[in-house]
């Protein structure tokens, strides 16, 4: 139980709080080769021990006494093993950080942080229509509406302007022949149906033709309704009064294509109402509407984990536990709220999340268009928890882990590090929802409708936090989930932290390699876009990709098969471009590197019937999609990590199940590659050597092998989003009383995952902060 005491606070203690000197520069993580490579890297000394420094943060003479650590040689007592890696918690780290996390991070004292509770009002409690930031005293406004206290309302069209060949306007991903909510620009059957509710959105409510040819999906005329989606003659196909158990029995027909695309939705007929999905499910302190929280009175922030004055201490999450509540002398005197301190211990890095106007976080989740998209789960009809297979849903991952992490703080004055939660994995997948996510005065690019998004959200913490001035923005954290990662990041934002999946650093591939236009970021002015590349690997970070828990390969262990049971020396199954049937037609994709791995050892034969070069028995490149692709990768030693279109999650299925992953992307960074030692688990060879992996692979002898795989099963938790999924998991738990499968497996694993991780390698840039 938490254990809060109050107390006055004196001057004196006043003044020692003071003096705890926030953070004020961010330097460089590490110095790095522009192309990866296994060589020793070239690093400046952070500190050759745990002692305290001469330098404050603030370069002041002194140093914390809440801090002290003790004098260890870390370079004598933990010295790098023959890869040139330091063994940290299972994990083989580049030697300067995994000495520092070995000798210091674990004896790192806490120190005390003085939370501020605000009690800041909003004009008329934001009209019911959204949620009071008591710290600004701002509104945070639903959809479909805007001012001050949320009183104006909005209308947000479904379809673009018509014109005579398109009464309904062009096509978009909303657009509507039915109902339109111009709350949410979302398509419904609408009043005069029996099922006024149901979504009519897209192909459900336009005429369609015969497809082209066998196979094809048929064709949709954007300009004839389907007005027979009303209809309730049992011979044509309805929907809009389509009685569900009659759907069921097939007693009546039904079009097809209408679904429940919509969130909170489910059933075939979305006759059943569920949980929407929402960042932390609002952490029990509010209600989930379709991607937007929906706060209880007291509580604020994009997940409602933020308390004010007004809510119960008993309530407070635990990242504020346990609090010493400091309650001003005259507080009964002025009638009025007051903000409140709460002293909390806590240990570095302290991490302060910024609560962004909604439209970069929540009104991007409320009122998705398709429901899958850019969230990691949904729920049933019974609502229970749906993983989804979102590569991009790592950043909801990442984002949820921080909000209810012990590291966050409200204070930014304390704050090291400052995340800015612009969720672009959202924005690309809704690019074309509505007119008003509009992108006509982007030529139709979404790289740069999302840089125009991170502008905004700079322009908006300049405006409001005093924070990014103090260190011309190095200390704050921003993630980028898309194929090419930060490479869309607007100019202003630079200086910055970036977390990425696409550690590209433009060494070789030195342009836009997408092959989608409407990612293609070569377009962009450097006016806006400046001149940078896509990932600095000295101040960067990639991180894993989401992956859907598989609880088969969880609880059956195939991570840990042994190298006996390993019979396939290489594998690969993915698309591998135009020269095969159904592969990605642009002879961009994937840099061609895919492409080249095929010609020289394809076990698939190809358009003309051809197989690879090199093909070999124990050598499986194929792009016929496995149906026990998990059990494959589980049975091969070496298993191949390219591009797709940008990033791909291959590296992550590799560690996932055992396999050594063989690298072959040139100048472009794994995750953790510039933290973690990538000779200890894996292989990576140049794109030149294509021709030559086989002798490459068969020249390490089974006692490098062996040594690779053990690696492997020591680090392949920290390719999982544990920690976000076990909160999941307790909200679950609170609510029904049990524990599902995945949350059973999840339970049994000890070791750090991702965002552990995470806050090992920025616990250790907090240090080097401090040895300058």
């Amino acid at each position: 139980m938490i254990s809060i005491s109050k107390w006055k606070c004196s001057w004196s203690l006043m003044a020692t709080i003071a003096s705890i000197v926030a953070l004020v520069s961010v330097v460089h993580l590490f110095l790095f080769p522009v192309v990866p490579s296994f060589d020793p890297f070239s690093v400046r000394k952070v500190q050759d021990s745990c002692g305290p420094n001469n330098e404050s943060v603030d370069g002041r003479t002194g140093h914390d006494p809440g801090n002290l650590q003790p004098v260890l040689d870390l370079e004598h007592k933990f010295p790098a093993d023959l890869h040139r890696a330091v063994v940290y918690r299972n994990a083989p780290w580049k030697a300067e950080i995994g000495r520092w996390l070995s000798g210091c991070d674990a004896v790192t004292k806490e120190v005390s942080v003085v939370e501020t509770i605000s009690g800041r009002s909003c004009k008329n409690d934001c009209g019911g229509q959204g949620v009071c930031n008591y710290e600004l005293g701002q509104c945070r406004c639903f959809h479909g509406f805007s001012g001050e206290g949320c009183s104006e309302r909005l209308h947000l069209e479904c379809n673009y302007p018509k014109s005579p060949e398109l009464p309904y306007g062009r096509w978009v991903v909303s657009i509507c022949s039915a109902h339109c909510d111009p709350t949410r620009a979302m398509c419904f059957c609408g009043e005069g149906t029996k099922y006024p509710n149901r979504p009519a959105a897209e192909t459900c409510g336009f005429q369609l033709s015969l497809p082209s040819e066998p196979g094809a999906p048929r064709q949709v005329d954007w300009a004839k309704p389907d007005v027979d989606i009303y209809t309730t003659n049992k011979s044509k196909l309805g929907w809009c009064n389509v009685d569900p158990a009659e759907g069921y029995a097939n007693k009546v027909k039904f079009k097809e294509e209408c679904d429940c695309k919509y969130d909170c939705l489910s059933g075939r007929f979305c006759e059943v109402p569920v949980l929407c999905s929402c960042i932390n499910q609002c952490s029990g302190h509010g209600h989930c509407r379709g991607g937007f929280c929906q706060c209880a009175n007291g509580w604020y922030g994009t997940d409602c984990s933020i308390p004010s004055v007004t809510s119960s201490v008993r309530e407070w999450p635990q990242w504020l536990r346990p609090a010493q509540l400091d309650v001003p002398d005259n507080a009964h005197l002025t009638g009025k709220l007051v903000d409140l301190n709460a002293v909390v211990k806590k240990k570095r890095p302290l991490i302060y999340v910024y609560d962004l106007p909604p439209k970069f976080n929540s009104l991007l989740l409320e009122g998705r268009h398709f429901k899958f998209e850019c969230v990691n789960r949904l729920y049933n009809d019974n609502n229970a928890t749906i993983w989804t297979d979102q590569l991009y849903g790592a950043q909801m991952a990442l984002y949820e882990s921080i909000l209810a992490s012990p590291h966050r703080t409200l204070n930014g004055e304390e704050a090291d590090f400052f995340f800015v939660p612009v969720l672009d994995s959202c924005i690309i997948t809704r690019a074309d929802d509505a007119p008003h996510l509009s992108m006509e005065q982007h030529l139709g690019l979404r790289s740069s409708l999302t840089l125009e998004f991170y502008r905004k959200a700079y322009d908006h913490i300049v405006e409001h936090y005093p924070f990014w001035n103090r260190s011309s923005g190095r200390d704050h954290i921003w993630s980028f989930s898309w194929d090419e990662g930060a490479c869309y990041a607007p100019k202003e934002i630079w200086n910055s932290m970036m977390v990425v999946h696409w550690g590209n650093t433009n060494s070789k591939h030195n342009h836009s390699t997408t092959a989608y236009w409407a990612d293609n970021w070569d377009k962009i002015s450097s006016d806006r876009r400046g001149k940078h590349p896509c990932f600095d690997p000295d101040k960067d970070l990639v991180l894993p990709a989401w992956k859907r828990p598989d609880v088969i390969a969880l609880s059956t262990k195939l991570w840990a098969r042994p190298l006996e049971k390993r019979k396939t020396l290489f594998y690969f199954n993915g698309n591998l471009g135009p020269a095969y049937p159904n592969g990605r037609p642009e002879a961009l994709y994937s840099m061609g590197i895919r492409q080249k791995l095929a010609e020289e050892f394809g076990s698939t034969p190809n358009k003309d019937g051809n197989l690879g070069k090199q093909h070999a028995e124990n050598v499986i490149v194929s792009p016929l999609r496995s149906e026990r692709y998990h059990e494959d990768l589980a049975s091969s030693v070496f298993c191949g990590v390219m591009p797709g279109d940008g990033w791909s999650g291959r590296m992550e299925d590799s560690i996932l199940q055992g396999c050594i992953p063989v690298v072959i992307q040139d100048g472009i960074y794994l995750p953790y590659e510039n933290v973690l030692n990538y000779e200890s688990f894996a292989v990576r060879i140049l794109e030149d050597e294509i021709p030559n992996l086989i002798k490459i692979l068969q020249g390490f002898n089974e006692t490098e092998i062996e040594n690779k795989l053990t690696s492997v099963q020591k680090i392949w938790q920290r390719f999982l989003y544990r920690d976000s999924m076990l909160l999941e998991a307790e909200r679950q738990k609170n609510a029904f009383g049990y524990v599902e499968d995945w949350a059973v497996e999840f339970l049994r694993l000890t070791e750090d995952d991702v965002f552990a991780t995470f806050v090992q390698v920025y616990a250790f840039v907090y240090a080097e902060y401090r040895a300058i």
